[in-house]
């Protein structure tokens, strides 16, 4: 090999060890997406509430939350997200404290994705003598299937809720890649 030969073999090297982790790097971009559910597009399933009675107002509650999207649906990775079932385990005295749920998102196209989140609910009485109810939580995505198998976030949520009337007003936000 001669010399011109070495230092063009030593370039196209250099190149594609370059190239390889650039366009690794452009799949694994983040991309953000934030969307809000509107009390209507949201119903409560299920909900089973026991009284720990330990103290006035302690109840734990397992329940179901499904959300549509009639309209203005979140797109992620290219596809409109149907629908997202949230299933829950809160700890609340007064509906102050923990809340533990498992989203499963469902897309159009059949494909699906998952998260775990942790909510920390907190309520307050306003100067009008009415509750309301504020829980924020974040989490991670855990996996996916189709298009989403290789999905990897976080999810940020804050809900506006009244459990008992049936109503919570959310907003979501992904931060999320899919690899190769």
């Amino acid at each position: 090999m001669n010399r011109r030969q070495l230092a063009l073999a030593t370039i196209a090297l250099f190149a594609s060890a370059v190239a390889l982790p650039a366009t690794e790097s452009v799949a694994q971009e983040m991309q953000r997406v934030s969307y809000k559910t509107p009390a209507a597009n949201s119903k409560y399933t299920i909900q089973h509430v026991l009284d720990v009675s330990d103290i006035p107002g302690h109840q734990l509650r397992l329940f179901e939350l499904r959300r549509a999207f009639p309209t203005d649906a979140p797109t992620i990775n290219g596809v409109k997200m149907k629908e997202s079932i949230s299933r829950g385990l809160s700890d609340y005295v007064d509906t102050n404290g923990a809340n533990v749920n498992y989203v499963e998102y469902v897309m159009e196209n059949g494909d699906k994705f998952f998260s775990r989140q942790t909510t920390v609910s907190q309520s307050t009485i306003g100067a009008d003598g009415k509750r309301k109810n504020i829980a924020n939580g974040s989490g991670v995505i855990t996996g996916g299937t189709g298009k989403f198998a290789t999905i990897k976030g976080v999810v940020r949520t804050m809900n506006v809720f009244d459990a008992r009337a049936g109503i919570n007003d959310g907003e979501t936000e992904f931060e999320y890649s899919i690899g190769r």
